[in-house]
């Protein structure tokens, strides 16, 4: 690594310059110099790099900074994937892509869309809610018995229960300062008792039928995810949803800038949940089976990890939410009409799978470009903040700051 002398002076005139480079070797920088040190892109690569700037603040997990390029890429591989998967669907069926079973492929997708908002929504934000399967079982039963008191009265007391739950949720994680995913856990084994509380599917008795309402549906959704998703690599929204990211201790609590990110991402995300459960009731053609959830849990974070966004929730794309949801939707009614008879919970741990594969390729080629001559051989000061004490430059660090010093105010150059 390239010692710069501006990166250890105040400025060229500065009368308190030691004399002397070694007091720039391991445990003797001054705390001045630790103060003034930016950590660019320390919990994303482990590597530290320093500039003469004012440190900022990094509890997002990260400075917001992205490349979207791998982002991009993955979006035309799902586009290309997702018409593939429509082609196959349309040589097995023309009719599939036609109303009106159309409009019933759309419903499914955007009920299928509300789950992963929700799961891809408290990812981002540090809060996966492993709820969200079990909370739409529980708004389907619900609807489906009390469905033909009209709409309004069947689906109302759902979404207002489910809120009520994320928020509980919500004050829990923030006043003990736990998990999201256990404390979201611990909330589906709750809803999963009211959801098994039947003994027989319950059949739908209400009449009302989405089906007119199928694109305007489907679009809001659309509208939602990309919107969403142009939020998300925006550097500020970004650092302020994440929070609750964990930098350093996981213990320490985040401060009073994550409550109401934590608060929106479960409530709404439940909410998302009985949404898509009221939908997956409205345009079921058989009677409600009582269940856990929890398969709709996997195939919706199993949506979100395969369109791009990180498991570690700090990076994502723009489109790939909505082509992740269209593809997998395109597939179950696929599967279903040459009756492959896949369990769902294969399907989603397959999609889990695959999304943990993506997870890879986009922190590998999703994290920021070393500035030009930097030498990342420099990777222990990422957990100490100093150099280790067996860290020795390598020939061409050394030929160039050798370059360096002669040019700074220790050497003839001056």
């Amino acid at each position: 690594m390239a010692y710069d002398e501006t990166a250890y002076r105040r400025n060229a005139g500065d009368e308190q310059t030691p004399a002397d480079p070694a007091a720039y070797r391991t445990g003797s920088a001054s705390t001045d110099f630790r103060s003034r040190r930016r950590d660019l892109d320390r919990d994303d690569t482990g590597v530290r790099i320093t500039e003469p700037v004012p440190e900022v603040s990094r509890r997002g997990g990260d400075d917001g900074r992205d490349r979207l390029g791998v982002h991009i890429g993955w979006e035309i591989v799902l586009l290309l994937a997702v018409a593939a998967i429509a082609y196959l669907l349309y040589r097995l069926d023309p009719a599939s892509l036609r109303r009106p079973a159309l409009d019933t492929l759309l419903i499914s997708g955007a009920a299928l869309g509300l789950l992963a908002l929700g799961a891809g929504l408290t990812l981002r934000a540090g809060v996966p809610n492993l709820a969200v399967g079990p909370i739409a079982l529980a708004a389907s039963l619900h609807f489906a018995e009390n469905g033909d008191q009209g709409l309004v009265r069947g689906a109302v007391p759902a979404l207002a229960i489910a809120a009520a739950g994320g928020l509980v949720a919500a004050v829990l994680v923030l006043m003990l300062h736990v998990p999201g995913w256990v404390a979201s856990l611990g909330a589906a084994m709750g809803v999963i008792v009211y959801d098994q509380l039947r003994t027989a599917p319950v059949a739908i008795q209400g009449t009302y039928d989405p089906a007119d309402q199928a694109f305007y549906l489907f679009g809001g959704f659309a509208l939602l995810a990309v919107i969403g998703g142009a939020l998300g690599t925006v550097p500020s929204i970004r650092r302020s949803v994440g929070r609750m990211r964990p930098v350093g201790d996981p213990a320490a609590r985040p401060g009073a800038g994550a409550v109401f990110p934590v608060l929106a991402a479960l409530v709404l995300s439940s909410v998302f949940a009985a949404g898509a459960g009221i939908l997956m009731a409205a345009k079921s053609t058989v009677p409600i089976a009582p269940g856990t959830g929890l398969e709709w849990t996997g195939i919706a974070f199993g949506a979100v990890l395969l369109a791009g966004t990180s498991a570690y929730g700090r990076r994502g794309g723009i489109f790939g939410t909505l082509l992740s949801v269209a593809g997998i939707t395109l597939f179950l009614d696929y599967a279903d009409r040459r009756t492959f008879d896949i369990a769902l919970f294969a399907i989603a741990g397959a999609t889990i799978g695959a999304g943990l594969l993506v997870t890879r390729l986009v922190e590998t080629y999703g994290r920021p470009l070393a500035p030009a001559g930097f030498d990342e051989e420099w990777t222990g000061a990422s957990q100490g903040g100093d150099l280790p004490e067996t860290w020795t430059p390598s020939a061409s660090s050394a030929s160039r700051s050798s370059d360096q010093w002669d040019l700074g105010p220790w050497g003839s150059g001056r």
